[in-house]
């Protein structure tokens, strides 16, 4: 008999910056989900990767003088290895620079301007570069992006466009007759009544100002733009083509049963791609969930506010275990977590040091003590024994509820509950007391081995948030009984069997001393203040008033032959036009600048460079890694800059 399927996703990663803790809570929590699915007996399929195009990155990797390939390749790579090293259980790790996948969304987007449902036009309004979003004059405030908060540039190209409208009166039917497939309930609410019930305007889908991302098959001057590429990769990733037959992965896996995502792009998940899905008459996922974010106390974290913790970095102190526990116990079911380092040491402390680790050293010792290593055999039942049994089988039913609905943190409670209860035990009971009394043998054997059987079923339940944790006790505990199937019943674990070697699970940690550790070398890596330069001579106001800087746009550029550095550019001023040669071959393809408005020192006199004359400078920052001063759109050519 084939088993019940399970297809989870994670929203794949943005190739432009080592993830945060914040990126990383996602795969924690979706490898958590798809652990336990398979501790059930699901046949789970679980992806993940990296969406690699765009003009971020573009931008990203002409600043770092690499190409936009070769940027992407280390990006994803450094997000894989985070991943891993936090115990990601994928089975596909999809990159959006992958040949299947490029060809697979060429074909979509050509699809779906066959059938009418994408058509060409021209866009304008503003445009928010971090997030690639278009936004209307209403959606913006003070110039600043509704999502983010940062600056918006003003964009006018020409575009396809996908006929949103066309499709929205059927998604709004399927949401309200299915309102488990947005998740919280909150997040399903903001959908309807902020956007979908307001009408939806039709969606660019390509894009010409930038070239890193996969061409429109039949007109070569389009990138396809992020919606399509990314959103397809959840059927992409499964071997999904419309001009192949379906492969046996779609078939098997697909449609998706969870899109884990952040809330910050449910809109995109809830909205765009299961309309997409409808347009290529595809079953749309079961369930989209926003997960909440993490904030750093109150406050949002950013690399741009120095308040970023990094999964990779805390493992080093706090082990990948206890980083995964911290990430899966502080996160609420639909409000925002909060992480410190205050509070990362005291549910250690509390939690897995106290709780869980001294109860599996306590018990496992005092069985190698009073009973050789052997897992005694229970004999009777006497107060309070009915009472732990109880709350252990209480644990498993809610554990099985809260990860069924998500409610993870709550499901984690469940059983650090009942590992509290066993603790109580053990005072209650004083196992130390009745090893002084020849008579009470058996009754020790119980209780350590109600004890044992305890930690057994809280290690059978943790084995999805700390697998190496768990696998250690089972390993102490010298059992094979892992499953989930195991936990019907209080009593599984066998007696007569020898218990395994002891092992620390987790030390206490000094909080005081590892706050000073983490504050000192917070203040040795902190980047030195740029010093004053000397020697410059101050000038007047007169000195800097003779020199002409000039706004400019780049009709043509082209590299200067044999000559590596120079470039070789066509300006116009508005009232003139003239060439300039600049040193920046290194850090810019001629592509890059062609159309954007820049300054130029406009009374430079003529220089030959390379014999190719020279009339005026652009200006630009840095020695290293040179930036040009680029200008925004709707600059007046020829205006002086003062």
């Amino acid at each position: 008999m084939s088993k019940e399927k399970f297809y989870i996703t994670t929203a794949i990663a943005y190739a432009s910056q080592k993830p945060h803790f914040g990126n990383t809570y996602e795969v924690i929590m979706t490898d958590c989900i798809a652990r336990y699915k398979r501790q059930q007996g699901y046949d789970v399929f679980f992806m993940t990767g990296t969406d690699e195009h765009g003009q971020k990155v573009e931008n990203l990797a002409r600043e770092a003088g690499v190409s936009p390939k070769e940027y992407v390749d280390q990006v994803s790579g450094q997000i894989k290895e985070v991943w891993d090293l936090m115990g990601a259980s994928y089975d596909h790790f999809i990159r959006t620079t992958d040949e299947d996948h490029e060809k697979a969304v060429q074909h979509i987007f050509k699809k779906l301007y066959d059938q009418g449902d994408i058509y060409k036009g021209e866009y304008e309004g503003w445009y928010c570069t971090p997030d690639e979003a278009f936004f209307t004059d209403t959606q913006v405030t003070d110039g600043k992006c509704p999502d983010c908060g940062r600056p918006v540039q003003r964009a006018k190209e020409e575009a396809y466009f996908f006929k949103m409208s066309k499709y929205a009166d059927r998604l709004i039917k399927h949401i309200e007759e299915n309102p488990e497939f947005i998740e919280p309930e909150s997040r399903r609410k903001e959908m309807l009544n902020n956007f979908l019930y307001a009408g939806l305007q039709d969606l660019c889908v390509s894009r010409t100002s930038f070239k890193w991302g996969i061409p429109v098959s039949f007109d070569d001057k389009h990138v396809i733009y992020v919606w399509i590429d990314a959103l397809s990769n959840y059927i992409t990733g499964l071997g999904f083509d419309p001009d192949c037959e379906k492969s046996e992965n779609y078939k098997k896996y697909w449609p998706a049963d969870v899109h884990i995502i952040g809330k910050d792009i449910l809109r995109f998940h809830t909205i765009y791609w299961p309309i997409l899905l409808m347009a290529m008459g595809e079953p749309l996922p079961k369930k989209v969930f926003g997960h909440p974010w993490f904030n750093v106390g109150q406050d949002k974290m950013s690399k741009s506010r120095g308040n970023v913790f990094y999964a990779d970095d805390m493992a080093k102190r706090f082990g990948v275990d206890g980083v995964r526990y911290y990430a899966l116990s502080e996160m609420p079911y639909a409000n925002d977590g909060s992480i410190t380092y205050e509070n990362v040491i005291t549910r250690y402390n509390n939690d897995l040091a106290n709780n869980l680790g001294n109860l599996v050293s306590r018990t496992i010792a005092m069985a190698k003590k009073y009973f050789d290593g052997i897992v005694p055999a229970p004999a009777g039942e006497a107060e309070p024994d009915p009472d732990l049994k109880a709350a252990a089988l209480e644990a498993v039913a809610a554990f099985q509820k809260n990860m069924d609905t998500y409610h993870i943190a709550d499901a984690l409670e469940a059983v650090f509950s009942m590992l509290r209860r066993a603790n109580k035990y053990i005072d209650e009971t004083t196992p130390w007391s009745l090893a002084k009394d020849p008579a009470a043998k058996d009754r020790l054997g119980t209780v350590l081995y109600n004890l044992l059987e305890s930690i057994r079923i809280a290690a059978v339940l943790l084995t999805p948030a700390i697998p190496s944790t768990c696998a250690s006790i089972f390993a102490q505990l010298g059992t094979d009984k892992t499953e989930y199937n195991t936990l019907t019943a209080f009593g599984a674990l066998e007696a007569g069997k020898a218990l395994g070697e002891a092992e620390m699970l987790f030390s206490r940690i000094d909080e005081k001393k590892m706050l000073e550790e983490i504050a000192a070398e917070a203040a040795a890596n902190a980047p030195a203040a740029p010093k004053k330069p000397e020697g410059i001579a101050q000038i007047g106001i007169d000195d800097f008033m003779a020199v002409e800087l000039r706004s400019a746009q780049v009709l043509t550029c082209e590299k200067v032959k044999k000559a590596k550095k120079l470039l070789k550019l066509e300006l116009d001023l508005g009232y003139e036009k003239r060439q300039v040669v600049s040193g920046i071959a290194a850090f810019y393809a001629p592509e890059d600048l062609i159309g954007k408005k820049i300054i130029v020192v406009a009374n430079l006199k003529p220089a030959k460079l390379c014999g190719i004359e020279s009339n005026g400078m652009i200006l630009a920052s840095g020695e290293e890694q040179v930036r040009v001063v680029f200008l925004a759109e709707e600059t007046p050519l020829g205006e002086r800059i003062r």
